[in-house]
Formats: C-alpha cells, structure tokens, sequence
C-alpha cells in the first residue's frame, strides 16, 4: 500500500523575480488554455470539423504586497511608462509545511502591464496593499 499523498496548502509560498526582493501577500496564477482552430475539408466524409490546437494564451500574473519603502517593483512598473522594458524571468515556488520546495513555476519574459495602489482609508487599520500585473510569455511547472 502506498503512503497517503496529501495535497500542499496554499499560503507558504515564494516569488523570486531575477535581483527583486519582495513579500507578496497574494499571487493570482494564470490560466493557460490553447486556442482551438476547427477545420473541414470538402472531401471529409463526416459533417463535423476537425479541432486542431493552435496558439498557447497565458493570463497575466497578479502579484499583491503590503506597502514598504522598497520601490523595486514601483520602478520596474515605471521602466515601462518610460518607454524602456525591463522583462526578468521569475519563479513562483509553493512551500510545504516544511518550508521545502514543493511545486515551482518558473516565469519567462515577464513584464509588467499595470500598477495599482490600493485605496486610503482613514477610518480604516488595514495594510495598504500594492497589485502589480504581470504578462509573460510563458511558464512552466518544474517540480
């Protein structure tokens, strides 16, 4: 009998994106689907069309962090509104209970496409949180 396989939580986790270091309280992992192109010959016999994959689309990455005085992410946004993109490649790796590598992403030509500082409240006592949206050109699931 094999031993019991339980499934890894969701909360111990680490992004690494090239020289930034940065906590993230959230990362919203992109769906990857391939586009389906359908296609009949004259000549099939059948009435239904053939499904062929086609091209790979990959949802942006969003990544949520409290506020600090670092501003490597804000000026790695802002290399973009300059006109002078930065792409890094980045991983997102999943920890067990542990603290040990469990599942890792790793992220090609990320990019990032929009910054978002989160809203002021003064009744409130809440972490102000920062969202940075990434496109990429790709990932993979290494572990």
């Amino acid at each position: 009998m094999s031993a019991r396989k339980d499934p890894y939580k969701n909360y111990r986790f680490r992004v690494d994106i090239d020289e930034i270091q940065a906590g993230f309280s959230s990362v919203t992992m992109p769906e990857v689907k391939a586009e389906v192109i359908e296609y009949r010959e004259g000549s099939d016999l059948k009435s239904g069309v053939r499904k062929l994959p086609g091209r790979i689309e990959y949802e942006n990455i969003k990544l949520k962090w409290g506020i600090t005085s670092s501003l490597d992410l804000y000026n790695w946004w802002k290399t973009v509104r300059e006109g002078s993109l930065k792409r890094r490649d980045m991983s997102i790796t999943l920890l067990d209970d542990n603290g040990n590598e469990a599942c890792r992403w790793n992220v090609v030509n990320a990019w990032p496409v929009a910054y978002k500082p989160g809203p002021l409240e003064a009744t409130g006592n809440d972490v102000l949180i920062e969202l940075l949206e990434i496109a990429h050109e790709g990932f993979e699931r290494v572990l």
